[in-house]
């Protein structure tokens, strides 16, 4: 190439004919930006506790740290003990509880062990207290001694539904640990996992007796397998889809494998970027791998198709290489801008987890977009690929066939996907936001089935502690103080929700009638505070170390902590039983003795966050659409396109919400963010035929011929980088962890109704509305070959 024939050249053209002309020396210097993002792997940190979801700024996690701080921590590993023959006060059983419950003590961080065994059982003792195990190391298990045992467990409000079932037929031992957190994911690891080896050699001698492991630490301890057999089984599974659907679909084995190096280094460079800004893998972001793969083959099987269009047509490869480039660049680069957009807009997110999501997701994409648009044409040039030429009409007559049958039927579609969307919309509201923790794992998850277990059988897995402050030194011995908290404890055991309350008032009358010679009528609260305190002392003063009352009264004896355990509701049900609370207390503060109370706990941070962040989005879904209405403007240069553009965009997302209406009709944390994530991909079906489109209307073709020209060029590269993301989200579907199984499921229904609209109510609501006609030709047709 001579100097003039350079100086004709726009700046694109030379950097094109340089990655052309030059692989080599652009493939070094692209190995050299991906080396250099890659190293950043080794500075990866894993959290696979539930605290990832929640900023440190808060409301809910901050109470519940005060909560934490001012009481004994509440974090917990629970071992459910269920003997085959559903009777667990048998001798047998019930030394294996004390056995169990002995060993408890030696797990890494315990703080506290609970048991029927080891329960603090007080009577009287002549004028005195005893206050002791109530199966002692020394007691001989009669049948008489039994009896006494079940009575008393099944009889008293501490225990019942709370460490023992009260059809008794299931025991609960459970270890309340205190994580140093230094590394919560470590110590979760290492306590779950000496726990199970603990187990395995009571399974072994007690082939009768079934153990299960609940709690707050096997949630967290859940949320990390599931996080790391997405890593091992998703990512491999994802390789292997894109690989097959690749091969089908491209028909070349070399273009296969440019695309799977263009999609592993984009991978690789995302995850160690990750590194290098100092993010974490978690169980949202650990799918990011799985995201890039998808996101960007996409970006590939539109420049190998356009490069494959024109070879078939009888171009050279290095002519052909150009042309895709120069066709699909600015196309590639707005859907690449636009999904970040939507990616980024997940900042909007109140749960952190979910704003690295996006952020990660939104860094992916970009470099996907660089390395298809600089690293995959080096490698077209570069391997051997030879594709024979075609007669055009062979290669897209089936395309072709479509288009023909959309501008026949333009009018009928138009009409019949204008109905289909305002069916969608109307659907909507059928949905309700609904969180439950449990339900973040898929039936049939080790977890799930033993929260389900547990639900059946004893109680859920929800909690609410609530701090009752009575703004005094002492105060909690005061008689009307202790009187609301009374009344309170009985409103909260009315409530159908509520499978078990630990209050201080059942131990208090427990004590008085203890003092009063076990007389039953004495079961009520001591009328005087001096007693009161006096029988709290006494009390503590017999009790042993790890059981004293630090998980129920702060150091000042200003507050009192009630401890409610619910069976495993949803957001919405949460939330009206803390507001009830709220309201309760309002109505029946006897003297004013309450100043305030305090409500918190994991169950109930989870169901605020994804109230929170269903508004968060909704605030943010207007604005990611007129950013991305607004960069297709000017991309487009077209005001007219760009608006033709919104409701395409919208549509999918709209019709997906509605159909998920009637297939769930639930809303969780992920789903919540699912139109902005979606929103940013389903631009690129239209982006694509909204380019071709525009090039064949300053051509001069009318509006069906402008359709039909974009078909013929890009119709068969839209449903080929479908199907390839439709695939990618369903492999996120087998994820163990029901948010991603979720999030994948709607968002390849999203991106399947997006095809279905961007090829039959766009072209029909373009060729409706853009009837008029160009005057003339505004590009000749050489430049519209090129």
């Amino acid at each position: 190439m001579n100097q003039n024939e350079k100086s004709r050249l726009s700046q694109p053209d030379i950097w094109l004919r340089h990655i052309v002309h030059a692989p080599i020396t652009s493939l070094c210097i692209v190995l050299v930006f991906i080396v250099i993002a890659s190293i950043g792997i080794k500075d990866l940190q894993f959290r696979g506790d539930y605290n990832i979801f929640f900023d440190k700024g808060n409301a809910q996690l901050k109470a519940f740290d005060r909560i934490q701080a001012e009481f004994a921590k509440t974090d917990n590993l629970a071992i459910l003990i269920a003997p085959k023959n559903g009777d667990v006060f048998t001798p047998e059983t019930l030394t294996l509880i004390k056995n169990i419950t002995d060993d408890a003590w030696q797990t890494p961080y315990s703080s506290r062990v609970d048991s029927i065994t080891n329960y603090q059982h007080t009577e009287a003792d002549g004028d005195d207290l005893a206050v002791r195990d109530l199966v002692p190391n020394d007691l001989v298990l009669t049948a008489q001694a039994i009896t006494k045992i079940r009575q008393v467990a099944l009889n008293t409000p501490e225990t019942r539904n709370a460490i023992v079932s009260k059809k008794g037929d299931l025991a609960v031992v459970n270890i309340t640990v205190q994580l140093p957190e230094k590394d919560k994911t470590a110590e979760i690891a290492e306590t779950y996992d000496y726990v199970t080896n603990t187990l395995s050699k009571y399974e072994q001698d007690n082939p009768d007796v079934h153990f299960y492991k609940a709690g707050l630490v096997a949630m967290n301890y859940a949320l990390m397998q599931s996080a790391q057999q997405d890593i091992t089984h998703l990512v491999p599974g994802m390789f292997l889809v894109i690989l097959a659907v690749l091969i089908i679909l491209l028909r070349s084995t070399l273009s296969v494998f440019a695309t799977l190096i263009v999609i592993i280094t984009a991978v690789l460079s995302t995850v160690g970027l990750s590194g290098w800004l100092g993010l974490s893998i978690n169980v949202a972001t650990v799918n990011i791998p799985t995201l890039i793969l998808t996101l960007a083959v996409a970006d590939c099987v539109h420049i190998i198709a356009t490069m494959r269009h024109q070879m078939q047509q009888g171009e050279s490869k290095s002519a052909a290489i150009i042309h895709s480039l120069k066709m699909d660049v600015m196309p590639v680069i707005i859907t690449s801008v636009t999904t970040a957009v939507g990616f980024f807009m997940m900042n909007m997110s109140d749960s952190p987890v979910l704003r690295t999501f996006g952020n990660l997701a939104a860094i992916g994409v970009m470099i996907a977009c660089l390395l298809s648009l600089v690293l995959l044409p080096i490698l077209l040039q570069l391997l051997p690929i030879k594709i024979s030429a075609k007669p055009p009409q062979q290669s897209t007559a089936f395309i072709d066939s479509i288009a023909d049958a959309i501008i026949k039927y333009r009018h009928f579609l138009l009409i019949s996907s204008t109905l289909v969307i305002i069916a969608g919309a109307a659907l909507i509201p059928l949905n309700t936001i609904n969180d439950d923790s449990v339900k973040y794992f898929n039936k049939g998850s080790d977890f799930r089935t033993v929260a389900d277990y547990m639900q059946e059988h004893i109680s859920g897995m929800g909690t609410i502690s609530v701090v009752i402050d009575s703004g005094e030194d002492q105060g909690i011995v005061d008689p009307q103080y202790l009187k609301t908290v009374e009344n309170f404890t009985h409103w909260l055991r009315e409530q159908p929700e509520v499978d078990h309350v630990a209050s201080l008032t059942d131990i208090l009358k427990r004590l008085n009638q203890n003092m009063h010679a076990d007389n039953q009528t004495y079961y009520r609260l001591p009328t005087n505070r001096q007693l009161s305190a006096q029988y709290l002392l006494m009390y503590e003063m017999s009790l042993p170390y790890g059981l004293d009352l630090n998980n129920q009264i702060n150091i000042a004896k200003s507050a009192l902590k009630v401890q409610i355990t619910t069976e495993n509701l949803g957001s919405h049900k949460f939330i009206a039983l803390e507001s009830r609370i709220n309201h309760w207390f309002e109505d029946h503060n006897l003297g004013g003795k309450v100043k305030s109370i305090t409500q918190s706990s994991p169950s109930l941070m989870f169901a605020h966050i994804g109230s929170k962040n269903m508004r968060s989005m909704l605030i943010s879904l207007p604005i990611s659409l007129i950013m991305i209405s607004g960069l297709l403007v000017l991309a487009l240069r077209s005001f007219k396109l760009g608006l033709y553009s919104i409701i395409p965009n919208m549509a999918p997302a709209v019709i997906g919400f509605g159909i998920w209406a009637l297939l769930s009709g639930e809303i969780n944390l992920a789903l919540s963010v699912v139109a902005s994530l979606t929103l940013g991909i389903v631009v690129d079906d239209c982006v694509h035929f909204l380019t071709k489109y525009q090039i064949a209307r300053k051509q001069g073709m009318s509006a069906q011929d402008a359709v039909r020209y974009s078909f013929h060029n890009v119709g068969r590269a839209l449903w080929v980088t479908s199907v390839v993301l439709i695939a990618g989200f369903c492999v996120l579907t087998l994820s163990t962890f029901r948010l991603n199984s979720d999030m994948g499921k709607l968002s390849s229904m999203i991106i399947f109704i997006a095809l279905v609209i961007d090829f039959i109510f766009l072209p029909s609501c373009l060729m409706f509305f853009d009837k008029k006609e160009q005057s003339e030709p505004m590009v000749n047709q050489d430049q519209l070959q090129e």
